[in-house]
């Protein structure tokens, strides 16, 4: 499996403006699979967004949301870095790091479904 995950990081990577990837496990925080310029360590990166999608799951429940997360937004001056939850690889998120002038977020939102899609077949 960890080829399909080799492969979701390099088709986010070809998204416009990726600076890096990543496919994570949620329950212990350790990346599966990463790559990018090197702009950003993405094993504290991996950390990190778990501890991010752990605070929101647990929001969610105090609120009595009964609904999934898309996807997570975190906007910076100069970056955009993208949370995807994956629905049929319960566990798993995908995370992206987007330069902010050379992307285009409605794109990139839609090249992390294109990617969940292909690591479903």
């Amino acid at each position: 499996m960890s080829t399909n995950y080799d492969n979701a990081v390099a088709e986010m990577l070809n998204i416009d403006g990726a600076l890096a990837a990543a496919v994570v496990d949620f329950d212990s925080g350790m990346m599966l699979a990463g790559g990018g310029s090197g702009a950003i360590d993405l094993e504290i990166a991996a950390a990190g967004n778990t501890e991010v999608m752990r605070a929101k799951r647990k929001t969610m429940g105090m609120l009595g949301l009964k609904d999934e997360i898309d996807d997570i937004l975190i906007s910076l001056g100069k970056q955009y870095h993208l949370i995807r939850p994956l629905k049929r690889l319960d566990g798993l998120f995908l995370y992206c790091v987007l330069d902010k002038n050379k992307s285009n977020l409605a794109l990139a939102r839609r090249g992390l479904i294109d990617v969940e899609r292909s690591l479903d077949r």
